[in-house]
Formats: C-alpha cells, structure tokens, sequence
C-alpha cells in the first residue's frame, strides 16, 4: 500500500514537472515573436510563404505625332535668335561620313510595268527611234541631252531586286552618266567634238557612230561666283531616310565646295512655303549647316508656290556675272496648288529667260515623279539627277561640281546630213525626248540642252550601210508624182556624213555653227577605243532592259565582254559597278526575254 501511494506521488510530482516546462517554452516562443515583430528579419521570405503577382502590363498607345511645320519668311536676325542649334565639326564628319550603299536585296519576283500595290511611280512612255531612210529623211536633228537620273534610278530599282519600268529607262542617260576619255577643247570653243565609226557589236552587217562633245574645264580662278537658292521639299512624303535625310547631308556636301564669293538662300514648300535661310556667304558654313539641320518634314505639297518664292529670292540676289540657280530637291509629288504639270512647266518657261536656271534632284521611291522632274529641268536650263545615296550625291556635288554648276554653251544642238550614196538608213539610240524638227536648227528661238563645265555629252547612231541586208529600216513604194535623186558628186564624196553643230554662249542669244564631217575607216568593233566599246555595251544594256526590237543579238555575255574590255581607268569605279549591275539584271531578267532575235 506504502509502495503504491509512493509511485503515485512521484508520477504526479513529475507531470508537474513538464507541464512547468512546457509553460516555459510557450513563454519563450511568445517573447521571440514579438521580438521578430519588432526587429525586421533579414532572411529573405520563401516563394511558398510570399507569393508575389506581377501585374500583367498593357503597352500604352503610342503618342500622337507632332504637327507638320509651319515655315513662314522671318528676318535672318529672328531666325538666328531662334534657331540655336549645337554644332560641331565632328557632327559634321559624322553627317558627311560616306557608307557604302545597301547590299542588294536577294532577288525576287518582278514586274516589267506594274509596281506593287501602294507604288504610285509615273514614267513617261517612250517610243523608241526608228531606223530613217535617207532618201526620206536626210537630215537628224535632236537637242543635247547631260541628265544623268535615269541610269541612278534604274540602279536603285535593280538593287533593291526589282526590274525598271521601260519608260523609266533613258538610253540616252544611261550613257551619259559616265565620262569618256575625249580631247579638251582648243582656242575659244567651249568644246570639242570627236567622232569614231566602226562595225554595230549587235549587227555586224551595220555600223555604229559614236559622237562625242567634251565641254571646257573650269580653272579655280575662272569660275565665276554662284547665287545658289536652294528649294528644299519638306512635305510629309519626304519623311523617309532616303528623301529628306539623305538630301540634308547631300547639300552639306555641296556647301563644303562653296567660298565667301558664293551666296546660298534656301527655301522650303510643304503646305506653305517659306525662307528659312536669305542669302548666305558660302564661307559662312555654320550658319548654313544650322539651317539645313533645321528641317523636318510634315505637310503636304506646294511645289508651285515654292518655286515662285525660289525665283523671287534669286533675283532679289541677281549676280550679273554668275551663275544664278535653282536646286529643287524633291520626290516629285506635287499636289497642291498649281500642280499639273502642264502649269509648273509654263511657270519655269516665264523665268529661264531672265537668266536664272533650275536644276532637280529626285530623291526617294515609291511616290517618284520622274516624268514631272524631267520636265523642269529641261524647262529650266538645268540637269537632272537621281540621288539615290552619298556615293551619288558625292558624284553629282562633288566630282562634277562645276558640270552641275556652271554652263558654258547652252542652247545646244546637233544636225546629221547622212550621204544617201553611203548610208541606206539610220536610227539615233536614245534622245526620244529631245528631237527637234529640222527647222528648228537654225531658229535661235527653239529651246535646247546645255553643256555644262568639264561635262562630257555622247550619243550614238546605228548605221545600214548602202548594199547591206535590210529587214529593219523598212521599204517605201517610189512616188508617182516626184523623184528622189541623188547628185552624181555624192558617191564621190568620202564622208559618210556631215555633222553641224549650234550653240550659244551662256548668255549670249545668237548661236554659233561648228562643221565636221565623218569617213568610214571598216574598223572592227573589237579594235575600237574604249569609248566606243564601253558607249555599246550601255547602249546595249539600256536596249536589253526595254526589250528593244533593235537589240539585234546582244546578250548578257556581248554586253560583259565589251564592257570588261572597256573599264579603262575607272579611279571611282563607275564602271566597275556597272558590270556588276548588268550581272544583277541577267538573273532578274525573265529567259525569254535573253533571247536575241
């Protein structure tokens, strides 16, 4: 009985015991928590334990764009007091930085003469010269032609794997747009004239003249002050990198080649037009850079009333003995105010007269006006190129600064009488656009081409000789009530031909007559100069992408191997990249248009 009453005891005593111990702990647990409670802990929290909800993001919608400029004519002192722009000369070097152009796109799919949906592209159409019997016609009269836009664009559209539109390739600008190797003019003549004859590289029962003007090279000292206003597009369609960027840094390029005796204005048309710079010394190039920096497109287009503007401010700085002129930089679409172009073009023909000329340069794709800029300039005294990158703006503002720039012979044009006893019948490749009627070529009051400094014109002929096969030029009934002879002393005559020439100093307003003629040498193709060859194998290249039904059996390979012969020089490497692209353009070209007939 003692014994269990003693267990019960010593059971009970430590039950006591732990339950004392638990109350401890509890106690402990409790002033550990509050603890923690009041001391952060620096364990970072489990995933399980604090599950974090990133909310899901929406993208904002983007801001509404800024509104198109308003440029309206303002004091040069506002203007400067406004428009503090930073400058520095590495911003320069890195605005003028030459980069090679885009490698051309792999190629794709392509249409002749329909673009893609949304590509408003216009070009004339063109129908080819054809061959001329000389007992018909004796006399071949055209204008000279120194544009060089349609070869620029037509390489672009290569490039980008696209095959050019026929009306958007002028054979004539296709040999134009490269230098030959021609004599410099002697004496007081603006310059000279060479000539070469040999057998067509297409068709060897014919010939091919090669007629070449090589215009005088201007000396530092001789080249006369430039009253230059340029009238720059800033309208909305000019927002692309190669419109109104590239143009910025191409007329940075052509301010770099300006001095203190030049003046430069420019003007800019977008919904209205604007001066945004009055006429500026050439040496002044910080102020002219912050000017074209200025720019920015938005609206849309005003190209009369621009233009208008641009004649006011060239003659406001009339330089009676400079070069007066005005550089429209544009795409070409006009679309407000006077813009048909029969208008535009009658508001150049009022002001070329008074001896300011307009040149264009195209910039940009897919809206391009060609035939409009064309136009314009032909109406302006002036050229016409196609800037399609600062490799071509180089070319055209830079190497040929003086030949863009400054006219020596304007009014130009040419006047082939061909000897029926030598030559059965003729066609002139190119120049569609620039034929005149035979009267015209002693009437000082029809309109020409120019000749510009140290710029090289050349145009070519395709010639069946008398006796030769004929299925080209084709045949003609003899008349009933009239006969076409020949004078006895024409066989006797060695020339194949007489070559007039007119032109007119650049402000003069009586032309000059220059006479030459032309004897047959039978030299073979492959003996003759690399003028000739190279002019052929362009001239071969042009027919082969308008799918001409004179190309005769020129061929990818003809049109390599004469030009490979011909590279000459090349210190820019023209013709270097011409080869090239004619490689590009066989594997765009669809087979059975490779075919020769």
């Amino acid at each position: 009985m003692e014994k269990k009453t003693l267990c019960l005891s010593v059971l009970l005593g430590f039950l006591l015991l732990f339950s004392a111990c638990q109350e401890n702990r509890r106690s402990a647990n409790q002033r550990g928590i509050a603890q923690q409670e009041q001391t952060p802990s620096a364990q970072t929290p489990t995933v399980e334990k604090h599950r974090i909800e990133v909310p899901r993001t929406v993208d904002a919608p983007p801001p509404p764009p800024p509104p198109p400029p308003v440029y309206e004519e303002i004091p040069r002192e506002e203007f400067m007091e406004e428009k503090e722009l930073e400058f520095s000369n590495q911003s320069i070097e890195r605005d003028l930085s030459i980069q090679a152009p885009p490698a051309p796109v792999p190629p794709k799919p392509s249409r002749r003469d329909n673009w893609d949906d949304g590509n408003t592209e216009t070009y004339d159409h063109i129908v080819e010269n054809d061959f001329q019997l000389v007992t018909d016609h004796a006399l071949s009269t055209f204008s000279v032609d120194v544009d060089r836009a349609s070869y620029a664009n037509v390489r672009r559209m290569l490039s980008q794997g696209q095959l050019p539109p026929k009306g958007s390739v002028r054979i004539e600008e296709f040999i134009n747009y490269f230098d030959y190797d021609y004599a410099q003019p002697d004496g007081e003549q603006p310059f000279s004239i060479s000539t070469e004859m040999a057998d067509c590289p297409w068709n060897m029962e014919h010939k091919l003249l090669h007629l070449g003007l090589q215009g005088k090279e201007l000396a530092q000292g001789e080249v006369p002050p430039s009253n230059l206003v340029f009238l720059i597009d800033v309208s909305g369609s000019m927002q692309d990198n190669n419109k109104l960027p590239l143009l910025k840094n191409a007329f940075k390029l052509l301010v770099g080649q300006l001095d203190a005796k030049d003046r430069i204005a420019i003007v800019v048309y977008a919904g209205s037009s604007g001066l945004v710079l009055p006429a500026t010394p050439g040496s002044e190039k910080e102020k002219i850079m912050q000017a074209i920096n200025s720019l920015y497109p938005g609206g849309s287009t005003a190209g009369a009333e621009g233009i208008r503007l641009a004649y006011q401010i060239a003659q406001e700085n009339f330089m009676a003995e400079g070069n007066n002129r005005i550089i429209l930089a544009t795409d070409g679409d006009f679309n407000i105010g006077v813009s048909s172009e029969s208008g535009l073009v009658n508001l150049i023909e009022e002001k070329r007269n008074g001896g300011i000329f307009l040149s264009v340069l195209g910039f940009g794709t897919g809206n391009y006006k060609d035939a409009t800029m064309e136009k314009l300039a032909d109406k302006g005294n002036g050229n016409y190129a196609y800037i399609d990158n600062l490799f071509e703006a180089k070319k055209v503002l830079v190497n040929e600064f003086s030949g863009t720039l400054f006219t020596i012979a304007k009014d130009v044009k040419i006047q082939i009488e061909f000897n029926p006893a030598k030559v059965h019948a003729y066609r002139l490749i190119g120049y569609e656009n620039r034929i005149l009627k035979k009267e015209d070529f002693n009437d000082d009051t029809k309109d020409a081409g120019e000749i510009g400094a140290g710029h090289t014109v050349t145009a070519l002929y395709e010639i069946i000789p008398v006796g030769a096969n004929n299925t080209l030029a084709g045949k003609v009934d003899e008349l009933k009530y009239q006969s076409v002879t020949t004078l006895p002393t024409a066989q006797q005559y060695p020339e194949w031909m007489t070559i007039k020439l007119r032109y007119k100093e650049p402000t003069g307003t009586v032309s000059k007559l220059l006479t030459l003629t032309v004897e047959n040498r039978d030299l073979k193709w492959q003996k003759s100069s690399d003028n000739y060859r190279f002019s052929a194998a362009v001239a071969a290249f042009g027919m082969t992408l308008r799918d001409s039904q004179y190309k005769g059996t020129t061929d990818f390979n003809l049109i390599s191997k004469l030009a490979i012969s011909a590279k000459g020089d090349d210190r820019e490497g023209y013709r270097a990249e011409f080869v090239r692209l004619t490689g590009l353009a066989e594997v765009l070209m669809p087979k059975e248009q490779m075919k020769s007939d």
